[in-house]
């Protein structure tokens, strides 16, 4: 009879051991996070200082007003100025501070200038929303141009990179923060004739729980945000098209597509302290498309 063998504990853990110098205090954390909870409102984001970006228009406009409402002061940006002053204008309209930037997420150089024009306005950054995506290519994989998919990944993976690398040294400074990446069902499930799009959201979630695998013990939570189709600018042509519009709306349980705002409050969710026990998770709002 073969000998049974005791193996130690610490062997079967293959993540590397917490840096104890650099590791948070849980503990405390713990403590402040059921204080949270028991307040009036844990969803409350007042104080809090929001960056988002792709906040223009659609989904990220939505998110970054209820980000206001909440309570949240801010910075939103976008690649078009008359977009993201809209959004800003707004979001001081419900009383809350507001900034606004031309930002390109795949260059370095923005997104530098980004960071540093939010801490010289709020002093901080306590939540990052990576909304910024894009899909010009409505094709069967070997019809998708070289061109087409390097813009896809510029924006959807790279831009989400940059966004969070730039952010994690000053949540780490300040002791906590929140990052959200906005994904896609896209990226959990096929999706016909996005074959590019698909890849860099299936890469934007794989991102994200591995962000959060490094980033818990410097109390740095990170969540996808997974919407289903939603009625924007990116996707209004393909639902209006009369044969796929149809066959989109035939894979969805509830049988519609969903308004931007119906994203926003499962952002407020990720980014307020009722998900102070949620990281590297993928949260699909998306009418149960993700079902099949």
């Amino acid at each position: 009879m073969r000998e049974r063998v005791k193996v130690p504990l610490r062997w079967i853990f293959i993540s590397a051991p917490l840096d104890p110098v650099s590791a948070y205090n849980y503990g405390e954390d713990n403590a402040r996070s059921k204080e949270a909870l028991m307040a009036d409102n844990p969803f409350d984001l007042s104080g809090k200082v929001a960056a988002v970006s792709g906040s223009g228009r659609g989904i990220g406009r939505a998110i970054a007003l209820a980000l206001a409402r909440a309570g949240a002061d801010v910075a939103v940006f976008s690649r078009t100025e008359e977009q993201f002053c809209a959004t800003a204008e707004q979001i001081e309209e419900l009383g809350c501070r507001a900034l606004g930037m031309r930002v390109d997420v795949s260059v370095p150089a923005d997104v530098d200038a980004m960071v540093a024009g939010v801490l010289e306005e709020f002093g901080r950054l306590d939540i990052m929303i990576n909304n910024a995506g894009l899909n010009p290519s409505y094709a069967r994989v070997e019809r998708v141009k070289e061109e087409d998919y390097d813009l896809i990944m510029d924006v959807n993976v790279k831009g989400v990179f940059l966004c969070s690398q730039r952010v994690i040294p000053v949540m780490k400074d300040q002791g906590k923060g929140c990052i959200i990446n906005v994904a896609s069902a896209a990226g959990l499930v096929a999706l016909y004739k996005c074959s590019a799009y698909s890849a860099s959201k299936g890469a934007v979630v794989q991102l994200t729980r591995t962000m959060a695998l490094e980033l818990a013990p410097f109390n740095i939570r990170v969540n996808a945000l997974c919407p289903g189709f939603a009625t924007t600018d990116m996707t209004d042509e393909l639902l209006e098209h009369p044969r796929e519009g149809e066959r989109i709306l035939s894979h969805i349980p509830m049988g519609r597509v969903a308004e931007p705002e119906e994203m926003a409050p499962a952002a407020v969710f990720l980014a307020s302290e009722a998900s102070s026990y949620m990281t590297g998770a993928a949260l699909c709002v998306d009418g149960g498309w993700t079902c099949w």
